[in-house]
């Protein structure tokens, strides 16, 4: 439940967006920071949330990013202001770069290996599926309610979650905490906030603008002396030693690159289905219903594959699935029929599941339990920024793809423009000054795109199934009798109890 409502999250605002623009009379900037505060926060401080659970205790972290999740939430449903709604943003944010690492830094501290891997399937069912619902849930607030009740359903969820974790969730913590790394946690978040917003800027402003290419440049130097100072500071945030693990290292990648298949397929095939298919945003998020049932299919088929035959066989076997589901999908035209969509989107779900939960538990199984929170938050940050990176470059193939085939010949020159710069932007210029022609030009040319992206995600993930079935040592751990507590194993005291 802590984890429900951060995928749906990021997906239910780009159904809200064009609402509030008109409630709030706010342009485009504002949108955009609406949608980029939120994902440059989580960039930014989650590799230190993550070590805050594990020094802290993660039971009080959660809580504590609930807290901010769920006030922050309630603020930004009530605000009548473009500028609180996009503060409010930034402390979901923050809230949400503590639950994510966290929570999975609780399961290695809860459950043995054996048990462990059905554990995380469910917590990356959770969150899998909440990207997909959110343009159905938000499609059905929107016609029924205000465009604040996207973010205020976040707050009874936000609430049931912290009073199961108070009551039922045992406290865990490092046994022996390092001191502090402030210099680590001010380096770590100024790099990643800096690359990431480069990347966020590099599909609006070109990516050899010098506001996009310094910013990245900046970020890469930061983050190269966050290095350096992690190798040499006596208690560093967290271990970079870590990547000399094969299991931590291999698993990570193949958690990101799974990741920057799976945004590919939600930047690109929403918007086919409202512009080119036609549908609004309600029966658009029902028709992503496969993905959703796919990835509930393959994370516990990838659970137990693991548990059989080693992480190697799913980590690797599961891009190779997305790759043939997003092959396939590159051959979507404007005849195509529904259950072909489906059945591709259905396929890449099941490649999703089958990889990521599977990658997390690899993961999770090659970390000292003590250290959980901040080993878990290197490979969410990674998959954060690949995530970011991701969308950036398929969004610039994809515009670049568009654009290439786009017929404006004996346009207006404002209409033209308008068709050049989206779909959505020729199909309203076409319906403004009576042109068809213009329409069936711009669908054509999405596809075109769409195809390029779908076809770049397949060599993605293929290139990730090599990797790791070469690369990936992948047996999981003997069940023993570790120090993991099991869910009545006797918590750690918090401060206030001695």
């Amino acid at each position: 439940m802590a984890v429900l409502t951060l995928g749906f999250d990021i997906t239910i605002m780009n159904v809200a967006l064009p609402t509030i623009a008109t409630e709030l009379e706010v342009g485009t900037d504002g949108l955009q920071w609406m949608v980029n505060a939120y994902v440059l926060v989580i960039a930014g401080l989650m590799l230190t949330c993550g070590a805050l659970g594990d020094r802290y205790g993660r039971r009080r972290l959660l809580l504590i990013g609930l807290g901010l999740f769920g006030t922050s939430s309630a603020v930004a449903a009530w605000t009548d202001s473009a500028a609180l709604v996009i503060a409010a943003r930034g402390v979901m944010g923050a809230g949400a770069a503590i639950l994510m690492p966290v929570a999975f830094a609780v399961l290695a501290a809860l459950f043995a290996p054996a048990e462990r891997g059905k554990a995380v399937s469910v917590l990356v069912m959770g969150l899998g599926v909440g990207i997909p619902l959110g343009p159905i849930i938000g499609g059905y607030l929107l016609e029924h309610l205000w465009w604040g009740s996207i973010f205020l359903i976040n707050v009874p969820i936000a609430i049931i979650a912290a009073i199961a974790i108070a009551v039922l969730l045992p406290e865990s913590r490092d046994p022996s905490p390092r001191r502090p790394d402030i210099g680590g946690a001010v380096l770590s978040i100024v790099g990643l906030t800096s690359l990431v917003y480069g990347v966020i800027e590099a599909p609006t402003r070109g990516w050899s603008a010098p506001v996009t290419m310094g910013a990245i440049a900046a970020g890469v130097v930061v983050l190269t002396g966050f290095a350096a100072w992690e190798l040499r500071v006596r208690d560093p945030m967290i271990d970079l030693h870590l990547f000399a693990r094969p299991q931590f290292l291999w698993a990570s990648i193949a958690g990101v690159l799974v990741t920057f298949g799976m945004l590919g397929l939600l930047f690109v095939v929403p918007q086919y289905l409202q512009f080119v298919a036609g549908h609004d945003p309600l029966a658009t998020g029902i028709r992503l219903l496969p993905l959703i049932g796919g990835l509930v299919v393959g994370a516990p088929a990838g659970e137990r594959l693991a548990a059989r035959v080693g992480y190697r066989v799913p980590v690797s076997a599961g891009p190779a699935v997305l790759a043939a589901g997003a092959a396939a999908g590159a051959a979507t035209d404007v005849a195509s029929r529904y259950g072909f969509i489906a059945a591709w989107l259905a396929t890449a779900g099941l490649g999703i599941g089958m990889a990521l939960a599977p990658a997390m538990d690899a993961v999770l199984d090659a970390l000292p339990t003590e250290h959980a929170g901040s080993g878990t938050a290197i490979t969410m940050t990674l998959r954060q920024t690949g995530g970011a990176l991701g969308v950036a470059l398929l969004g610039s193939l994809l515009a670049d793809g568009y654009a290439g085939r786009v017929n404006t010949s004996g346009l207006p020159a404002e209409a033209a423009a308008a068709a050049r710069e989206s779909i959505a932007g020729a199909l309203a210029a076409a319906a403004r000054i009576g042109e068809p022609t213009l329409a069936s030009s711009a669908n054509a040319a999405y596809l075109h795109g769409m195809s390029l992206v779908l076809i770049a995600t397949a060599i993605t993930a293929g290139f990730s199934a090599l990797l790791t079935g070469l690369l990936l040592p992948g047996i999981p751990t003997p069940d023993s009798d570790d120090d993991r507590l099991s869910p009545a194993a006797t918590p750690v005291p918090d401060d206030s109890e001695g």
